[in-house]
């Protein structure tokens, strides 16, 4: 029996809708680590940065702590979840104040080995 080791790495309070990052977790949900970090490279999203620091903090996880082989993992699982929301107060017309929400997320990625 294969020992299939699950390995996490997760970054908090990062500043972005987590709706955008989803979109970009998509992308490499199920991919090799060396494939998600070619597809993090070139895409086009600003929530490529953080996903991709995250994806590569796992597999330095995985590698250091559990001697694993970073070219046999793969992505097991991603997914962000709401993060608190910074408050800001814009004023309007009339002395009233309109509430400007600005989301935060944390990212979790957990890479598992092939072997």
């Amino acid at each position: 029996m294969s020992n299939t080791k699950s390995v996490k790495a997760v970054a908090k309070y990062i500043r972005m809708s987590p709706h955008k990052v989803r979109r970009v977790l998509n992308q490499i949900r199920g991919r090799s680590y060396q494939e998600a970090l070619m597809i993090l490279e070139f895409l086009p999203y600003g929530a490529g940065g953080p996903v991709w620091q995250v994806v590569h903090s796992a597999a330095a996880n995985a590698q250091n702590n559990y001697d694993l082989d970073k070219k046999k993992l793969i992505i097991d699982e991603v997914y962000a979840d709401e993060g608190p929301k910074l408050k800001r107060i814009r004023p309007r017309a009339q002395g009233r104040a309109y509430a400007i929400l600005k989301p935060t997320c944390h990212i979790t990625v957990v890479v598992k080995s092939t072997d």
